[in-house]
């Protein structure tokens, strides 16, 4: 786990990012959050991760197709970086420099769970490369959303069998799944200064009135 007071803030806006395992609600909430902070008067850069330019997207699709086993570790964690380093230098940072909120759906966190402790790399060796292709930048907030394991791939299901194509991450196996949810259940409380625990359960409103709760009582620096 990373010490306190490394979070590069926001610079001049204010950044969060939206964390969990499969099918717990992360891009819904965060355009729900966009569209009531955007009402408020604020602008909003909602944004996601891995993608946000042409060059991420070209390369989110090489990591959320195909068959399981076909990237190896840290093919994997370098293609993850390499799209950050795009969406960082094209998109959150001037965004930031501007004034903007940009909320981003998965950042670090989720290559720290999924090619970390899913897959069994070395989480400073991970946080220390993503130091050095974003400049050390990391939210001000990050919200982490649980839900267990088998009610987020029932949900995450129910979207492929609606033609959603983005399942590699989804077909692996159990133990997979448990190790990535349990980094995410364990971080809140491992880095308070950045990282709240949201419920994921109940209904779409619930939750939704969770992370607005949790945004309104956060001390921003």
């Amino acid at each position: 786990m990373i010490e306190e007071g490394v979070s590069a803030g926001g610079e001049n806006g204010r950044f969060i990012s939206f964390e969990g395992g499969e099918g717990c609600g992360k891009s819904t909430q965060a355009h729900r959050l966009a569209e009531a902070l955007t009402l408020a008067g604020h602008e909003v850069v909602l944004t996601r991760e891995p993608g946000g330019t042409e060059g991420a997207e070209a390369i989110r699709s090489l990591l959320v197709s195909g068959d399981p086993g076909r990237w190896l570790p840290w093919s994997e964690a370098c293609l993850v970086n390499a799209a950050r380093a795009e969406h960082v230098t094209r998109v959150i940072r001037p965004a930031l420099r501007r004034g903007a909120w940009v909320l981003c759906d998965r950042y670090i966190d989720s290559t720290r769970a999924y090619q970390g402790a899913g897959k069994g790399l070395d989480d400073a060796a991970l946080t220390a490369m993503h130091a050095q292709v974003t400049r050390n930048l990391w939210p001000d907030l990050t919200l982490v959303l649980g839900l267990p394991v088998e009610q987020g791939l029932a949900r995450a299901a129910t979207r492929s069998r609606a033609g959603k194509a983005e399942t590699r991450f989804e077909a692996h196996d159990a133990g997979f799944h448990g190790r990535v949810e349990a980094f995410f259940a364990a971080l809140p409380a491992a880095e308070p200064w950045r990282c709240v625990a949201i419920d994921a359960s109940g209904t779409i409103a619930d939750v939704g009135r969770r992370i607005r709760d949790a945004a309104e009582s956060w001390t921003w620096s």
